[in-house]
């Protein structure tokens, strides 16, 4: 989706006074850098739903922001929940696959006697 020219100049207008305040976040740099497009669903965000666009951190690390944006990408309210639950549910999920009592391999061959079956159809 491109941005009308009126979007823009606001945007830049924001970021130019958040910048002279020492205020330019990562959510700004990242609307920045990115179209203001959920990378998950592919909805479409501008005027005032733009609030309901939010930046993942893709590492789960709110410190790991780097300037060109390699660890984020926007997300709408929805995806961005089911992004966090996903990922706090994980460890236990993986606790208890690791917590699970260790089964053998199957021993058993259904192909085993298939030499002799088909002898006898012969």
């Amino acid at each position: 989706m491109e941005r009308t020219k009126a979007e823009q100049e606001q945007l830049d207008r924001e970021f130019a006074e958040a910048r002279s305040k020492g205020q330019l976040g990562y959510r700004e740099q990242a609307l920045k850098l990115y179209p203001w497009i959920c990378a998950k669903c592919a909805r479409e965000f501008s005027g005032k739903n733009l609030r309901e666009l939010t930046v993942h951190h893709k590492d789960h690390n709110h410190d790991n922001n780097p300037a060109d944006g390699s660890n984020w990408e926007l997300l709408c309210l929805y995806c961005h929940d089911n992004e966090h639950a996903r990922y706090l549910e994980a460890p236990d999920h993986n606790a208890a696959v690791a917590g699970a009592k260790k089964t053998s391999s199957a021993t058993h061959n259904p192909f085993a006697d298939l030499a002799s079956l088909l002898k006898d159809k012969k």
